[in-house]
């Protein structure tokens, strides 16, 4: 009983250790992957002077995340939460670079790679929430993993705006505004990655992969591929399936309705400070709430969490159908986006952690990631011609749509997750 006890001491104190490291590298980070939904976004029109063009590179980050989601996925289950993750914010970092000069120069090249590579910035954010449960005792994952989300909300309302820092970076360097705040964004997510890489020590997925008595490294051995590791988890498990039925579905209507936003408004006259502004408002409506989300999945379970993000969701769209000529009321309509993706999101990342098993975690974190990513790059992508041929309207009406399987599977399928072994935990029952 003793080592046991001493033992969930030990875990609880590498846990708060962990999500100490976690919270100031994705604060840090999300500045630097914060400017790609707006600054990126314009970027792309600039640049390119084409539609076609434009909405191929409003995309690339998305596509970025999702090239880049499976690859860290892979590698964390390899070697760890501290490589993968330094990795991920590092190549972004080095896109950001790429992107200076693409502003500065008109590059439509280094526009791609880089928008391309600034995506592992956000796919090593999303695996961050992950690695925030992995040491986290089941009673408090979502919570562990909300707190993760809601940190990036500094990070994430401020990069849409390094706009304005970037006048005066670029009143001293001769830069231009964009690729100032390309800039800045570089040296965000390049100190992020350091300090994943000196204090993510011990790693918590290394010390949960012990515990469990999967050995390191040897998995992908073990197994026939990491896709079909995936494909695998998810045949032979219901509940994963419902979570990553939600997590996509979050990803794909808030991208679609999203990245059409800016573009939208520009239309009607819109300045890029009420883009930007509007931007940050949404970007807060999907962290702010964070925490509270992660508390109600704990407390009331991941169904009535899930089904609450869904009314927010309709809430939202209704308004961006009957009111898009109404900048105001687009604002509000992205508020509340925000807010339904937060909790769909939240509360099905959390019961996906929480049922996945210990030896297919990592690679499954990362698959469910990059298609989340690729499914939302692809909304992006496809939601760009149909506001050119329709209207803002008919896009929201669309995303309406999409949210209905998902309603009916909370609709008629109970979520009861039995969540894995953790370090002390599993100590305990063997001791």
């Amino acid at each position: 009983m003793a080592s046991s006890f001493q033992a969930e001491l030990a875990t609880a104190e590498v846990q708060r250790r962990t999500m100490t490291v976690l919270v100031i590298a994705q604060i840090v980070g999300t500045i630097g992957v914060g400017v790609a939904p707006t600054i990126g976004v314009l970027l792309a029109g600039e640049v390119t002077h084409n539609e076609a063009w434009a909405g191929l590179a409003r995309t690339a980050s998305t596509l970025g995340a999702a090239l880049f989601g499976l690859r860290l996925g892979t590698l964390a289950a390899r070697r760890g939460r501290r490589v993968a993750l330094s990795s991920g914010w590092w190549l972004a970092a080095a896109g950001s670079a790429l992107l200076v000069a693409a502003a500065q120069w008109s590059l439509i090249i280094p526009l791609f790679v880089g928008l391309l590579f600034i995506g592992a910035g956000s796919a090593a954010s999303l695996q961050s929430r992950f690695a925030a449960t992995d040491l986290a005792a089941p009673r408090h994952k979502a919570r562990s993993l909300a707190l993760v989300v809601w940190v990036g909300t500094l990070g994430s309302v401020l990069g849409p705006n390094l706009g304005a820092p970037g006048e005066y970076v670029g009143s001293t360097t001769g830069l231009t505004v964009f690729a100032s705040a390309f800039l800045i964004a570089a040296i965000c997510l390049a100190l992020a990655g350091l300090i994943v890489v000196i204090w993510l020590r011990p790693d918590p997925l290394l010390l949960l992969e012990r515990d469990a008595h999967i050995p390191t490294g040897a998995t992908p051995g073990k197994q026939p591929g990491r896709i079909r590791q995936v494909v695998g988890e998810l045949r032979g498990n219901r509940q994963a399936r419902v979570a990553v039925i939600a997590i996509l579905t979050a990803q794909v209507v808030m991208a679609g309705i999203m990245t059409m936003t800016p573009v939208h408004i520009a239309h009607q006259g819109g300045s890029i400070t009420t883009i930007g502004i509007t931007i940050s408002l949404h970007v807060a409506g999907m962290y702010a709430l964070a925490p509270l989300v992660g508390l109600s999945a704990d407390r009331f379970g991941h169904r009535i969490t899930i089904s609450a993000g869904i009314m927010i969701f309709l809430a939202s769209l209704v308004i961006g159908a009957v009111r898009a000529d109404d900048t105001g009321w687009i604002i509000v309509s992205l508020i509340l986006l925000g807010i339904g993706w937060s909790f769909v999101n939240v509360a099905g990342s959390a019961l996906f952690s929480a049922v996945v098993s210990p030896a297919a975690r990592a690679s499954s974190q990362g698959g469910v990631d990059a298609l989340s990513n690729l499914g939302g790059a692809t909304a992006a992508l496809v939601a760009g011609p149909l506001l050119v041929i329709t209207s803002f309207s008919f896009l929201s009406i669309l995303a309406i749509v999409a949210l209905i399987p998902l309603t009916l599977l909370m609709a008629t399928r109970p979520l009861t997750p039995h969540p894995a072994p953790i370090l002390g935990r599993a100590a305990r029952s063997s001791g």
